[in-house]
């Protein structure tokens, strides 16, 4: 269970560093001009495609670190029966708030 927990934990450090480092890497390659073409832009145009490239990476980073969530085992997890009852036996039970909301609409009527 340790294990399972320092993956989970692995993942998401290594998803925060990449949506932290590549936007960035991104913006320095352009404004430095280390991608073939980019020298051609100009200033206006280089920051807007540099703005949006990054951008693009998170969303990429996030669709990855989602996709990776979703492949983790799900029936590992069982909720504690003490807490469901309990659960259950809450939404049972009246509040007092909600019978002196429902007193005060039939006065009204």
């Amino acid at each position: 269970e340790f294990e399972a927990k320092m993956r989970v934990i692995q993942k998401f450090f290594v998803a925060s560093m990449l949506m932290w480092a590549i936007p960035i890497a991104i913006l320095y390659a352009f404004n430095h001009n280390m991608l073939p073409g980019a020298s051609n832009l100009s200033p206006y145009s280089g920051t807007l495609v540099s703005g949006f490239l990054a951008v693009i990476s998170v969303n990429v980073i996030i669709a990855f670190y989602i996709y990776l969530a979703m492949r983790e085992p799900a029936d590992k997890h069982e909720p504690d029966p003490k807490f469901v009852a309990e659960a259950k036996a809450s939404i049972n039970q009246p509040t007092g708030d909600a019978q002196q909301s429902s007193q005060a609409v039939k006065k009204e009527q």
